[in-house]
């Protein structure tokens, strides 16, 4: 009786022991898949699509599921301030990559179609943009058309020149050839007046130049004025250049930073086509590509943005557990907060 108690303990405690074993093992088992898992999710974080392809009408207004080798024209929309959300060089460098990899690969991107409803904005971010377009366009050899539906100033006609050709619908505006720095204020008459006195720690000549906090001297915005002349210099030599219907000497002394209803954009050469609907649009650009029938499909890629920031670290608040707290304004008057030199209009025409 007390051998079989003896046996019956030693059993169950060798039983329990290996349960034990086996559980942890299983845990630890785990924990090395997870993290190789993030291992490799790190080393081949730039083979990660961000982006999901979603079907767009074509000409005819209709979306079609056709077969993994039919030809593609890419649509990509310019609708907001340039170099913020999804409009930064780096999302469209993105973008422009995965446009020949996953589904998409083989070749089967077969023209671009820039659709431009947009204010302009950040001067790097509109540079970079159209030199990877003609980047694109030169490699790959497809033609780029771009569609203006709205608005194309300042950075929006940066990045449209990129394309073979320009249409706009009758009403849209387009112009603005133009640079603007955000508008300097100085504070220190007002803080004399209430007795307050500021400090600012500096090294280095002009480092303090423009400081609102105290009164400026002659020249100090020197800097600022050649830097606005070299960016403005550079994007009219680019517009120039690449819409050979205008020249320097009306783009500067006559044009100006303006914008202009389409027909009259057309007329000074800011685009080639008006009054033209988007349908119209991609029908051209179907053509021009040498698709020769309705066999094909327009397609947009979409930013998936929870995906994307899992990759990034940037996992939302309530995965992470933090709350940030931030004050949201216009997207141009962020822009304008920050210091930066755009290529930006601020349209005050609404209907």
């Amino acid at each position: 009786m007390r051998d079989s108690i003896f046996y019956s303990a030693i059993k169950a405690f060798m039983m329990t022991f290996f349960a034990v074993i086996g559980l942890i093992l299983g845990v630890c088992a785990i924990f090395m898949g997870i993290s190789a898992l993030s291992s490799n999710a790190s080393l081949d974080n730039r083979l990660i699509s961000v982006n999901t392809e979603e079907i767009l009408p074509n000409a005819e207004g209709k979306r079609k599921v056709l077969a993994k080798d039919a030809p593609v024209i890419l649509q990509i929309n310019f609708d907001g301030v340039i170099g913020v959300d999804n409009l930064k060089s780096t999302e469209v460098q993105q973008l422009l990559v995965e446009s020949r990899e996953g589904d998409l690969k083989g070749n089967r991107v077969k023209g671009i179609l820039l659709y431009m409803n947009t204010p302009g904005g950040y001067a790097t971010d509109s540079d970079d943009i159209f030199r990877q377009i003609l980047t694109y366009k030169e490699q790959y050899q497809v033609p780029v058309y771009a569609y203006v539906n709205g608005l194309c100033a300042s950075g929006g006609v940066y990045i449209a020149i990129a394309a073979d050709k320009i249409l706009a619908s009758e009403t849209s505006l387009i112009g603005s050839v133009g640079v603007i720095a955000p508008t300097f204020m100085n504070f220190s008459k007002v803080l004399d007046k209430i007795g307050v006195d500021t400090m600012t720690i500096s090294a280095g000549k002009e480092k303090d130049a423009m400081n609102p906090l105290r009164p400026w001297v002659p020249g100090e915005e020197d800097n600022y004025k050649q830097i606005i002349s070299f960016l403005y210099n550079d994007f009219v030599d680019l517009v120039v250049k690449h819409r050979p219907n205008m020249t320097k000497e009306k783009l500067v002394e006559e044009y100006g930073a303006r914008i202009y209803p389409a027909p009259i954009a057309k007329e000074y050469g800011y685009i080639d086509e008006s009054n033209v609907s988007l349908r119209e649009a991609v029908k051209q650009l179907v053509q021009a590509a040498g698709i020769e029938d309705d066999n094909y499909q327009v397609i947009k890629l979409e930013n998936s943005g929870w995906f994307k920031s899992l990759f990034k670290n940037q996992a939302p608040s309530l995965l992470t557990g933090e709350i940030k707290h931030r004050l949201t304004l216009s997207p141009e008057m962020d822009l304008l907060m920050q210091n930066k030199f755009l290529y930006l209009y601020c349209p005050t025409i609404t209907n």
